[in-house]
Order: structure tokens, then C-alpha cells, then sequence
């Protein structure tokens, strides 16, 4: 008999109280009944949450219920603060019908049946965890070889399933029989999975009541067509195809890999061990519906063709990925450009717009209210040597004011305008690293060599934008208090930059004082390069960037160069 794990009854899903306390497991059944009491989806690593979300909770309640019809009826459904008992109901039927059990001989959830090789060879259960070596894939912390396969629980098994068809690795994977396009016992040009290709952006809310609704965009009745996988017989088949999802519910629940689970009983209770992943549908590129990425609007004088490789059309926008290293708050620019208002492209230059997400946040915010704590999550995935290995999981999460979305409000310039002046204070640090560094007779630190003193600054600005965006919450439209906080901030953004050039300035030689001539070539005059030129410059810098800040400390009478009275 086969063992049974059906997602709609079974507890696999862990989440704590919206009130506080410790994360509970519970079913997907659940977990949206009474996604008004319940808080975030606790995960094991922060790529599984838009996995299981769009896999399994988002296109559930949208195919169970429809989705609101337009803005006004949106608010509604979100005013309510729960689910009305109509709609429970519904809820229930739906999750009677389709138990989504994970080890189905018939149908299991987000699998192939019987799916084989050749050779009926299989894998260890590490071929699903990003984190575990595997063939190529070898993390540098790895805690186990590929020899020493985890054994999945359950619920462990469910996650990293639905990650594997989010996120996965590209390259070559295993024939699967039945499949045409296998050649040799295996398939080759499998693209990463659909969330691999962008940056996601997902906003959350108190509960996850009102994170689910963050994340539905409202808009009219779905095609007849676009059906979410479980409904979807094609996709229980090691046959694939390469093609564009029909909509919404499609594309949430994209079956970019074809995969078993094998589970065993074990002296721990029923694991999984053992996997078999073959190729799945591939995407020619990710629609324009998905509401999970930011946009980069390619240039207008850009030619639409591909590489003449592949000959394929480049499309008119392209999803923004995150970038390792560079936190959240340094994108701002694209995140708070909204549909309405998106930076257009133009012969030359490319644009951008948001995620329609919060494009329909920023359209409802005078209904949740500027004070509204809304925070948005980006996450991604850096691959590696042609994206067949993980190299890097990024993560970060911001407070988001909703006034900010307003492309025309004091709060989104205000933003704005404090994330370029952090950017300002970066390149002045370099800049002034890169003078003291002539001046006593070596080159600039190279932009992609080593650490430059700016990254250090970024590092000790960080906390400094993150209270500014959650004070600026509190503020709202209120002109004085926007004022008050960006003076603040000039303030310790002053400090903080004056720290890292000090320890710049107190570590050169006193030769860089006496300076050193550098020819600037035929027709040119040369320069000379001096400490005191380089912090003077660094000085004049921070001023013009920091306006309040130095207005004020000029008001009150105070020196412009750094001290013993510095804020």
C-alpha cells in the first residue's frame, strides 16, 4: 500500500500566531481557513516562501474564489480582514476535491507518476536542496557529499519539491522515458527556474490574511484556459514543451522540471530519499503577467532580436534580478516607479516600473493608510558556471512607507532622494580613497578588485535607511515631520561617512601630504594629488550632498569640518 501525505489535511506548513508565540506546523487547509490568525510562513531558507506561495496558497484562494474584479471590490475583500463564510466554504469544497497528496500513485501533487529512466537510475534527495552538494553543485560550506543524501521529511520533501520547479538549477538533467526530446539518456538547455530568471519582490502584511491578498492582483475573470497544474494533465507526463504560461494561475504553478518523489519507511518514520529529476516546461521568456519581479524597460533604439545563436525576440521589458551584495533599499528607484508613472525608455537609455503588485498598493493606500506597516521581501538566486550551480541565496527585506508609492507625494521623493545621497556619499569615499591612494604613489583600488572603503560605508549607512523608511510610516504627508526625519538622517549619514574617512585619512604616510604630480598627458595639464587636496574635496563633497545638514550646522554657528561637536 502506498504511503500518503495529502497537503490539503496533512501539517507541513509552519507559521506562528499573528499575535506572536512559536511557529506551529499546520495543513494547507488550515493555514487559509484561518490565515486571519496566523502570521508569516517560517521557512527553512527565504527562497522557499514565494515558492510555496505561488505553488500552492496564492493559486488555491484565485482558483477557488476568483479574484476581485477591480480595486474597490480589492479593498473590500481587504477590510473584511478574513474570509467570509461563503467563501470558507468554497475554500473547503475546493480542498475536498483536491487533497494534493504528495505521494498519489495516480496524481501525485506536482509530479510525474512512474517517472523513470533508462536505466531506472535515481538520485539522492540532495538533488532538490539547494544547499546540498550535488553533482556540480558543491556549496563551500557544504555539510554533507553527495554520497550522504538528507532524508526529507514529508513536509521537508514538500518544500523543496515546490522550490525545485521554482528555482532549479540548469544544465543538463536525466532522460526521462516517454520523453521525445531526450538524446542519450538525458536532456540538454534546461534554462533555471522561472523565479531563478528575476529578482522577486513580495509584499506582506500583518497576517497572512492580508499578505495573500497583497499578493493577488485584482482584474477580471481569468481565461477559461489558464488552470493551475493540478489541473493540468500534460504536466503529469515526462512529455514538456516550450511555451508561454496562459495566465496568472499558470504561471504561479509552472512545472519547469518533471519529478518523483520516492518515499521509504525508515527507522525515523517515512522519508525521502531518493528523487528522479528530469526535464520540464521550458519559458521563452517571463510574461509581462507575472506580478512577482520589477521591470527593466529595454531601450527603444535597441534592436528587438536575439543573438544570432538563438534568434530570438527579445522582448520589451525584462525582469530585474537582485544584484549579491547590494541591499534592497539601493533599488528603490525601480521599486517605487509605478505602472502609471514608470520611467519611460528611451532611444538609449532603459527604463523601469514596478512589480503591479505595488503598483495596486500604491492605488489603494488612502484606503490601508499611509501608517499601513507594509514591508516588501526581494529574493533571488546567483548562479554560477552557465547557472548549473548556486552560488549565492539573496535575501533582504525593507519597511516600505505606502505614501512612498505615490509617484507624486513628499514621501516618495523624500525616499528617493535619500538613497541617492547614500550612493553619493559611496562614490565621494572611493573617490577620496582613490585620491590619497595617488597621492602617495599607487593606483585606485580597481571597482571589482577587493573591498573599497565604500562598501564599509554602505554597510554603516544600512540601519540608518531602514529607520528612516519605517519612521517614515509614522510621518506620512506631513511636510515638517518628512523634513525633520531627513535632517536627522543627513545628520548620522554626516557622522557615519567622517568615520570611514577618517580611518583613511589617519592611515597614509606623511609623504601623501607633500603630494605627488601626475602628467596628464600631451595637451593636458598635470595634477597634483595632496592629503589635505583630497580631504578638502571630501569636505566640499559631503556638503553639497548633506545640504540640510550643513545649512544647519551653518545656522547654528558650528564648523563645517568634522569634530569633538559633530552630531
Amino acid at each position: 500500500m502506498s504511503p500518503a501525505f495529502p497537503l490539503a489535511d496533512s501539517p507541513w506548513l509552519s507559521l506562528p500566531p499573528a499575535s506572536g508565540g512559536p511557529a506551529v506546523e499546520h495543513s494547507l487547509r488550515h493555514v487559509l481557513l484561518e490565515a486571519h490568525t496566523l502570521g508569516e510562513l517560517v521557512v527553512s531558507s527565504p527562497t522557499q516562501r514565494p515558492a510555496v506561495l505561488r505553488h500552492s496558497l496564492l493559486p488555491v484562494v484565485v482558483d477557488a474564489l476568483g479574484r476581485p474584479a477591480d480595486e474597490r471590490e480589492w479593498v473590500r475583500w481587504f477590510e473584511a480582514g478574513r474570509w467570509s463564510d461563503e467563501q470558507r466554504e468554497r475554500l473547503d469544497v475546493y480542498l475536498d476535491e483536491y487533497a494534493f497528496d504528495l505521494f498519489d500513485p495516480q496524481r501525485p501533487f506536482a509530479q510525474v507518476p512512474d517517472l523513470r529512466t533508462a536505466k531506472d537510475e535515481t538520485k539522492g534527495a540532495g538533488l532538490l536542496v539547494a544547499t546540498e552538494a550535488t553533482g556540480n553543485n558543491v556549496p563551500l560550506f557544504a555539510s554533507r557529499t553527495e554520497g550522504d543524501p538528507p532524508k526529507l521529511t514529508p513536509p521537508q520533501a514538500a518544500h523543496w519539491l515546490l522550490h525545485a520547479h521554482c528555482w532549479d538549477t540548469a544544465a543538463i538533467k536525466s532522460g526521462a522515458v516517454g520523453d521525445p526530446k531526450t538524446k542519450a539518456g538525458k536532456t540538454t538547455g534546461n534554462p533555471t527556474g522561472p523565479l531563478g530568471q528575476m529578482g522577486v519582490t513580495l509584499p506582506t502584511g500583518r497576517t497572512l490574511y492580508e499578505t495573500l491578498l497583497l499578493n493577488i492582483p485584482a482584474g477580471p475573470p481569468l481565461r477559461s484556459d489558464d488552470l493551475p497544474q493540478w489541473k493540468r494533465p500534460e504536466t503529469a507526463t515526462p512529455q514538456w514543451q516550450e511555451r508561454l504560461p496562459a495566465g496568472l494561475l499558470e504561471v504561479w504553478t509552472w512545472q519547469s522540471r518533471r519529478i518523483r518523489l520516492i518515499p521509504e519507511e525508515t527507522d525515523e518514520g517515512l522519508r525521502v530519499i531518493r528523487v528522479v529529476v528530469a526535464a520540464g516546461d521550458r519559458m521563452p521568456h517571463t510574461p509581462e503577467f507575472d506580478p512577482h519581479t520589477m521591470w527593466r524597460l529595454e531601450p527603444t533604439g535597441k534592436p528587438r532580436a536575439g543573438t544570432s545563436r538563438t534568434g530570438k525576440i527579445r522582448p520589451p521589458r525584462r525582469p530585474l534580478r537582485m544584484q549579491p551584495g547590494k541591499a534592497a533599499w539601493r533599488g528603490l528607484d525601480a521599486l517605487l516607479a509605478p505602472e502609471r508613472q514608470a520611467r519611460d525608455a528611451s532611444e538609449d537609455t532603459a527604463g523601469f516600473a514596478t512589480s503591479v503588485l505595488f503598483d495596486q498598493a500604491g492605488a489603494v493606500r488612502a484606503d490601508l493608510g499611509d501608517d499601513y506597516p507594509l514591508r516588501v521581501e526581494l529574493t533571488g538566486m546567483a548562479y554560477g558556471n552557465q547557472s548549473a550551480v548556486v552560488e549565492d541565496v539573496m535575501f533582504d527585506a525593507l519597511p516600505l512607507p505606502l505614501a512612498a508609492l505615490g509617484g507624486d507625494t513628499l514621501a516618495h521623493a523624500a525616499v528617493l532622494e535619500v538613497a541617492e545621497q547614500a550612493e553619493d556619499l559611496v562614490r565621494a569615499v572611493n573617490r577620496l580613497s582613490a585620491d590619497l591612494r595617488r597621492a602617495m604613489g599607487a593606483e585606485p583600488i580597481p571597482w571589482d578588485k577587493s573591498q573599497r572603503p565604500g562598501e564599509l560605508l554602505l554597510h554603516a549607512l544600512d540601519p540608518l535607511v531602514r529607520r528612516f523608511l519605517a519612521g517614515l510610516r509614522r510621518a506620512g504627508e506631513d511636510l515638517d515631520a518628512i523634513e525633520a526625519g531627513q535632517l536627522a538622517w543627513e545628520q548620522l549619514a554626516r557622522r557615519r561617512a567622517w568615520e570611514v574617512a577618517d580611518r583613511l585619512l589617519q592611515s597614509v604616510p606623511l609623504a601623501a601630504y607633500a603630494g605627488r604630480t601626475i602628467s596628464q598627458g600631451e595637451g593636458r595639464q598635470d595634477r597634483t594629488y595632496r592629503a589635505s587636496l583630497a580631504e578638502a574635496s571630501f569636505t566640499n563633497r559631503c556638503d553639497e550632498i548633506l545640504h540640510r545638514a550643513t545649512e544647519d550646522r551653518r545656522q547654528a554657528g558650528r564648523p563645517l569640518m568634522p569634530g569633538d561637536d559633530d552630531v
